[in-house]
């Protein structure tokens, strides 16, 4: 049997790392012709670390990347708002979260697999499914006939568009500007996240190896994203922090990637056939609890367990049964807090400010424990 993977994003490289482990062939078909690295970070919450860690690739990626013992929600002022400790987990599971930057992780990733793995230059352009085997037909005139396709394409996925062509695509009528800038933070900012809410915006900032800094960005808009511009970063977040007023003028405006913030309504089913998705694909969030990618690294554990036990049905059954419930709650609850950190209204946001100061710590930590844990296959 060989596995096709359709997309190579964190999802897709790290379900064919965790197939090859099991013995299990696999191919990685890329629409670019080249893997370029992002400008941009990514936290590596305690639950992906824990997958990590069982793939053997834990040390490589703590040796890239920054560990973090604190997520802070603060004022525009820096003041804390509350504070998860995460060292209780780093104990529990002998895990840190990992800042790190996007192409340092893509980098492991890719070496991890096997040589001639990676086909980059292959665009998805449809799929004729049948029973037992389906025809993938690329842009580059390439048709590859697939027992087990997994669709790793994210939230625009071509795989489940001819899978399943009525999903829905939500925005949240956020528009977000990403960047990383060489800039030296303050000791006690060096190990934790800092979140800043303010009216309508807010601005989250994060250590990724020493002097470099991944910091995002995001503001509500009422009908069109281009209403808001990069240019007026400064501006838009004049009131915060002098720290975060210099993130962004260190940072060269050609260096800011700016993106909508959507996500995929919750669909119930995410396989047909011999065809499955995984990742954004599947469950695509907005970026509020920092799980998208840990979602989708999640998913390829379980996958990969599950296509090591039982044949190609059972396994997305049994895989879609345990991770479904998890990540339909990660995108609602995601969902839910974008809306309330960019509440405008002075009062909703001081009474917003004051419910979260309330919060007692053991809830945050129930939280996270419900997010952390990973089930058992």
């Amino acid at each position: 049997m060989t596995v096709n993977i359709i997309g190579a994003g964190i999802g897709g490289l790290t379900t064919a790392v965790a197939l090859q482990r099991k013995g299990i062939k696999v191919q990685v078909f890329e629409q670019a012709a080249e893997l370029k690295p992002v400008g941009a970070g990514i936290i590596l919450a305690n639950n992906a670390m824990q997958v990590y860690e069982k793939l053997g690739l834990k040390p490589q990626i703590e040796n890239h990347g920054n560990p973090i013992s604190s997520m802070k929600i603060t004022a525009p002022s820096l003041s804390p708002l509350s504070c998860v400790d995460l060292k209780y987990f780093e104990t529990k599971y002998n895990c840190q979260n990992i800042a790190i930057h996007r192409g340092a992780l893509q980098q492991i990733l890719i070496e991890a697999l096997e040589p001639n793995t990676l086909k980059l230059g292959y665009k998805l352009a449809g799929i004729e499914a049948s029973d037992k085997e389906s025809l993938l037909k690329f842009e580059n005139s390439k048709e590859i006939s697939s027992q087990v396709t997994l669709g790793a394409d994210g939230l625009s996925s071509t795989v489940r568009k001819n899978l399943f062509p009525n999903t829905k695509i939500r925005s949240a009528s956020q528009v977000c500007w990403r960047g990383v800038v060489d800039i030296s933070l303050p000791p006690k900012f060096q190990n934790e996240l800092n979140e800043a809410w303010g009216k309508g915006e807010r601005f989250g900032f994060v250590q990724i190896q020493s002097n470099k800094v991944y910091w995002y960005a995001l503001k509500s808009f009422k009908t069109n994203p281009s209403e808001h511009s990069v240019e007026k970063l400064s501006h838009y977040f004049s009131v915060y922090n002098d720290i975060i007023r210099n993130i962004i003028e260190s940072t060269p405006t050609k260096n800011i990637h700016t993106a909508t913030i959507d996500d995929l309504k919750p669909i119930k089913t995410w396989f047909k056939g011999n065809i499955c998705l995984i990742g954004d694909a599947a469950h695509a969030t907005t970026p509020n609890m920092g799980q998208g990618a840990c979602q989708a690294i999640e998913d390829a554990r379980v996958l990969s367990e599950c296509l090591s036990k039982y044949g190609v049905i059972k396994a997305f059954e049994e895989y879609q049964k345990l991770r479904l419930p998890k990540a339909h709650q990660v995108v609602n609850t995601s969902w839910q807090i974008g809306k309330m950190a960019h509440w405008k209204n002075p009062m909703a946001t001081k009474l917003r400010d004051q419910l979260i100061k309330m919060t007692p710590r053991n809830i945050s930590r129930k939280q996270s424990e419900q997010i952390f844990k990973l089930e058992t296959v």
